[in-house]
């Protein structure tokens, strides 16, 4: 008995020990590099003052796979839940059940003819082990990359115990409630992130967390002012809203170019509020759909080039090294939970020219056949035929233009809007304005008649088809215009008017017919009209 009696002082002791080593810190934010698809780097520290134990409340919920920890010290990480005091500061009201267990209370009810309910309220046992799986698992079976619990989720009951027994109070019936006694702290089960440094480990040290998470993120805007004829300026903006949480203090970067996050959608299983069966049904979408989202907030690479044609500008400044990953620091900033920022990030000022771009799109498909109403249907913006009033000019910022909205004004005057891509320093770009309404435009093509040839690509015959085009523009306005047009084609050319410049398109290379674009640049006088004639010859399948 005296043994025994003797292993359980031992117990309580330890047990109490480890509990007293639980000791609260308070982790800051150090850095914060925001990308523009709601994924943000976020750096915390927290200092630590010797062996022990010590949890932090303000638990992440990384990326999978982004979540990682440096430290002059060991330190073992552990997500798990405890019992914390937690002070009644007047925030009461969320939860009843959580926030006031254990204490004495009344409640008066909406109803004036109930009588008021006094009693303690019970400490509700939290679900584990397969039962809180199960839970999870059923709240979550509606929503595929959400979290799969709801911690903060209001009870629909308030369970008391009573003098004559156990009370189910309906929370939405309750008009207010008192609470009797001491009320200045409570006992409530949190989760944390439970930091241990061994004793080995003498003397304080710093403890610095990294990982991906969402809730931070930048939206980029730019202004272009032509109000002088031959110089323009070009404005960057950019609003960061923060719904992670209170940030103070800390270095803030925005991140451009083309972040590949496999795992965006993923969320780690470090967290508390992910099951097993959640990860790996998030990761087995990780290169289907959630990836497929992710990619479409990406910078979309792909038509960032010249004139929307596949050219090389060699006229860029070679900037940087390594990866195409653009880091634009904004200092240390104060955002709380909430706030939105708007900042000037960047202005400069470039020559420029006015023209007229009139893009016709390619009517046929690789096969020859032309391009159904459906499929045009289906992306107007890529088959529309209509002019457009653009800027010409290079990138005058010492950074390189990222994808966003590009608002022209002149003269105080609202021009247009229409989307920039990415664009390297001093490089040429081409921005679209508004439609030009004066230039009428009219084009038409048609099959010559006569003997067509069958040709045999693959085993599979082909009609070759001769094909003749005509392209029709007049100048209705009272000035000069600087015209380029661009027609693209599928086959090869045989003629075309005042020798434009023909150029292989890459989407084309490897198709039974080659993906082409004619450039003609030119200049409309007021008044003037001018037609250019083409022919090419296409395969068509038979």
């Amino acid at each position: 008995m005296r043994n025994a009696w003797k292993l359980a002082v031992g117990l309580l002791a330890a047990v109490l020990s480890v509990q007293a080593e639980e000791t609260p810190v308070k982790s800051r934010f150090v850095s914060l590099g925001l990308f523009k698809n709601e994924l943000t780097v976020v750096k915390k520290a927290v200092s630590i003052p010797g062996p022990g134990m010590y949890f932090i409340e303000d638990i992440p919920e990384p990326v999978h796979g982004t979540f990682w920890i440096e430290s002059g010290a060991e330190v073992e990480a552990r997500m798990t839940s405890i019992e914390i005091d937690t002070p009644l500061n007047g925030k009461a009201g969320k939860d009843f059940q959580e926030e006031l267990v254990g204490q004495d209370v009344v409640i008066h009810f909406r109803d004036g003819d109930i009588p008021p309910a006094t009693g303690k309220v019970v400490a509700i046992e939290h679900a584990r082990g397969e039962d809180a799986w199960i839970r999870a698992s059923q709240s979550s079976r509606n929503n595929l990359f959400g979290s799969a619990s709801q911690p903060g989720s209001p009870a629909r009951f308030l369970v008391l115990d009573m003098p004559d027994g156990r009370a189910f109070v309906d929370s939405s019936m309750i008009a207010y409630l008192k609470t009797r006694g001491e009320s200045g702290t409570i006992k409530q089960r949190k989760p944390v992130l439970l930091l241990t440094i061994p004793k080995k480990n003498a003397g304080p040290t710093e403890v610095f967390f990294s990982y991906l998470a969402r809730g931070v993120s930048w939206a980029p805007g730019y202004r272009v002012d032509i109000s002088n004829p031959k110089t323009l300026t070009l404005e960057q903006n950019a609003v960061i809203k923060n719904e992670l949480d209170d940030i103070e203090d800390a270095e803030i970067s925005l991140i451009s170019g083309f972040p590949s996050v496999q795992f965006s959608q993923v969320t780690s299983p470090f967290s508390l509020n992910t099951t097993w069966s959640q990860f790996f049904r998030q990761l087995s979408w990780s290169s289907g759909p959630a990836d497929a989202i992710s990619i479409t907030r990406q910078q979309a690479i792909s038509v960032n080039d010249v004139g929307f044609t596949n050219r090389i500008d060699l006229s860029a400044t070679p900037l940087g090294d390594g990866v195409d990953l653009h880091y634009q620091s904004l200092g240390k900033q104060t955002l709380l939970e909430g706030d939105s920022l708007l900042v000037h990030t960047a202005s400069g000022k470039a020559e420029y020219e006015r023209i007229v771009e009139w893009i016709v799109p390619d009517t046929r498909q690789t096969n020859g056949r032309y391009i159904s109403d459906y499929d045009r249907q289906q992306n107007p913006d890529k088959y529309e035929d209509t002019a457009w009033d653009a800027v010409r000019f290079k990138n005058p910022l010492p950074f390189p233009m990222t994808t966003a909205p590009a608002m022209v004004v002149s003269n105080g005057q609202f021009n247009g809007q229409r989307m920039t891509y990415w664009v390297n320093t001093g490089e040429k770009t081409t921005l679209h304005i508004t439609k030009a309404l004066s230039l009428r435009t009219h084009h038409v093509e048609y099959e010559e008649q006569g003997k067509r040839e069958i040709v045999y690509v693959g085993g599979n015959d082909f009609r070759k088809v001769a094909v003749k085009g005509e392209l029709k523009i007049n100048n209705h306005r009272k000035e000069n215009v600087s015209l380029v047009i661009r027609r693209r084609f599928s086959g090869d050319l045989t003629s075309a008017d005042e020798t434009p410049v023909c150029t292989l398109l890459e989407e084309g290379v490897y198709s039974v017919n080659k993906r082409n674009e004619l450039t003609w640049t030119l200049d409309l006088k007021t008044g003037e009209e001018k037609t250019l004639a083409y022919q090419y010859s296409v395969l068509v399948d038979n």
